[in-house]
């Protein structure tokens, strides 16, 4: 339990560290729940920390969300015990919410670190990342659907 409450952790700083960052225009793209509402899949999942980069994704952590037009979230997040930390397994049901191109995740598993940070969303694409204790972990998330 100790371990997933490092991740939280780290993307409740996450979270705080892009509450204060503004997005940039994308080719045009103006974020509505109409044009972020879709299927997600993790592009790239990384943690880097003094001993390098791991590509979470190439080494088992998957992340695929769904996110519906009136607010609710399905899927699911699986990270392996790759630094030490505790493997991660969690249900991604929940809500979302958007203000300008900011993402909130609102799962309703406590287990979830998608919770803890918000995404900036640009065409078919959301993006977050946070440091914490020496590790900036970095997710994209790919819209398939």
């Amino acid at each position: 339990m100790r371990a997933v409450r490092g991740w939280l952790a780290a993307w409740s700083l996450a979270a705080v560290v892009l509450a204060g960052c503004g997005g940039d225009d994308d080719n045009g793209f103006s974020p509505s729940v109409a044009t972020v509402s879709g299927t997600y899949n993790a592009s790239q999942f990384t943690a880097t920390n003094s001993s390098g980069t791991f590509n979470l994704l190439s080494l088992g952590a998957t992340v695929h969300v769904v996110l519906n037009p009136d607010g609710t979230t399905t899927g699911h997040l699986s990270v392996p015990d790759v630094l030490g930390t505790g493997a991660i397994d969690a249900d991604l049901a929940g809500t979302w919410t958007l203000s300008g191109s900011t993402v909130t995740f609102s799962p309703n598993d406590p287990n979830s670190i998608i919770g803890d940070a918000d995404f900036t969303a640009a065409q078919n694409s959301l993006e977050g990342d946070g440091t914490f204790e020496g590790t900036t972990l970095h997710l994209a998330l790919a819209k398939t659907g």
